[in-house]
């Protein structure tokens, strides 16, 4: 794959796009440019925004000076992209395990995505929580993770009609990514069951309990479980 495009984002930001599409090539991509970018520290970046397959680059003007100084951080950023290619982010994050409640209230839709994928509610459970998820951004709600890696046998598309209310921390397939809901709102997703994490606090360091570029795998567990890891999570 070659390298990513530069473009003038505003007036204070640059983004990086590998691709127009959200593929786990250019994500993987993204990730790497994102961890060297945090390690080589230019003065002059002010924060990181990754995204499925590009990444805005916040710029601090004041820090380089003359008279365009986004310019002279897109020179920076290409001489450094020239000389440095950003290796592989497949073991870079965190593994996350999330715990979930399968089907039931707790997963309305389960039943049907797994009819629709030819398979038993048992063997949609197994399939599910045998992926290797990885958090391409974060997005839509805060904290909300847009995750790659669902068996493509799960996929299936949006509710034709959204619901007005999804349970915070309802695990949900939207097409070919999985996601969960950190706090009760309307969605159109899939519902296939909830967790009892609570995904996104303000008053937390970080507040996400998922980062960009973190791994995620989940381990299915019972209503009791559920019960007593939720009074936890309070």
């Amino acid at each position: 794959m070659n390298g990513p495009r530069i473009e003038f984002l505003g007036d204070k930001a640059l983004l990086l796009r590998w691709s127009d599409a959200p593929d786990a090539a250019p994500n993987r991509l993204v990730h790497a440019t994102a961890q060297s970018l945090r390690k080589r520290a230019p003065a002059w970046l002010a924060d990181l925004t990754p995204a499925f397959a590009s990444l805005a680059l916040h710029v601090d003007t004041a820090r380089i000076g003359g008279p365009e100084p986004l310019a002279a951080a897109r020179r920076d950023i290409e001489a450094w992209m020239a000389d440095c290619a950003p290796g592989d982010a497949a073991d870079a994050g965190r593994c996350v395990v999330i715990p979930v409640l399968y089907g039931g209230p707790a997963g309305p839709d389960l039943a049907e995505v797994a009819a629709h994928a030819g398979l038993s509610v048992e063997q949609a459970i197994a399939r599910h929580a045998a992926g290797d998820y990885r958090v391409a951004m974060l997005g839509f709600a805060p904290g909300f993770p847009y995750l790659l890696g669902l068996d493509p046998a799960l996929a299936m598309p949006r509710l034709p009609t959204p619901r007005q209310r999804v349970a915070a921390g309802s695990v949900g397939i939207g097409g070919a990514q999985a996601g969960i809901y950190p706090d009760a709102g309307p969605g159109g997703w899939r519902l296939i069951g909830r967790t009892p994490l609570r995904l996104f606090d303000a008053h937390r360091d970080p507040p996400s309990l998922l980062g960009p570029g973190d791994r995620v795998r989940f381990e299915a567990v019972d209503a009791a479980a559920f019960a007593a890891l939720e009074r936890g999570s309070r």
